[in-house]
């Protein structure tokens, strides 16, 4: 089995992604994906990004076939079998995928995968485009309007809150602190 860097998965992803925004998201989770690592399994901080930057390899070819396309896809990459199932877990409830999240990687990006969809769609909206500004009570305002960011599954966001045991203020928190990070290393 061999290891996949976080540049091979960037290249992965590429082959497979064209547009700039399913480029950022993956990016995005993959750094907020890293920012959880540190805390939860620091002496595997790669793994945990690299499955947050394959997570989407197949959304933007086969929207019908997310998260049961990209075990083919990954496979044919020689993407070990765990990050596969890693990866695809978030699509769990919502796609044809049978992996269910089961370990706190999972169920991080599970949770983290349509809360950075919402939350950078609220910072764009602010004067700065910025996380570094973003408060709780600005997401949680955005959170309640349906309307906004609409194919953000507020649904989602409340079973990956429930499933890391946290309330769902905790987890915008702690993603708001995550995105700032990965906001700050890209500068």
């Amino acid at each position: 089995m061999s290891e996949i860097t976080i540049a091979k998965a960037g290249e992965i992803l590429r082959k497979y992604n064209k547009e700039a925004f399913h480029i950022q998201h993956a990016e995005t989770v993959s750094g907020v994906m890293g920012y959880y690592a540190k805390k939860h399994d620091p002496s595997r901080e790669e793994y945990w990004r690299v499955v947050g930057m394959l997570h989407d390899t197949d959304f933007e070819e086969f929207p019908e076939e997310h998260c049961v396309k990209g075990v083919e896809l990954l496979k044919a990459e020689g993407v070990p079998e765990d990050i596969i199932n890693s990866a695809m877990s978030h699509g769990w409830g919502m796609t044809g995928t049978p992996h269910e999240p089961q370990h706190i990687m999972e169920k991080i990006l599970f949770a983290v995968d349509e809360l950075t969809g919402l939350i950078g769609a609220a910072a764009l909206m602010r004067p700065s485009k910025s996380t570094m500004d973003m408060e709780l009570s600005s997401v949680k305002k955005k959170f309640k309007d349906k309307k906004f960011a609409a194919g953000c599954s507020r649904e989602v966001i409340n079973q990956g809150a429930e499933k890391l045991g946290l309330t769902l203020d905790e987890l915008i928190q702690e993603t708001i602190l995550a995105m700032r990070e990965v906001e700050s290393n890209a500068s």
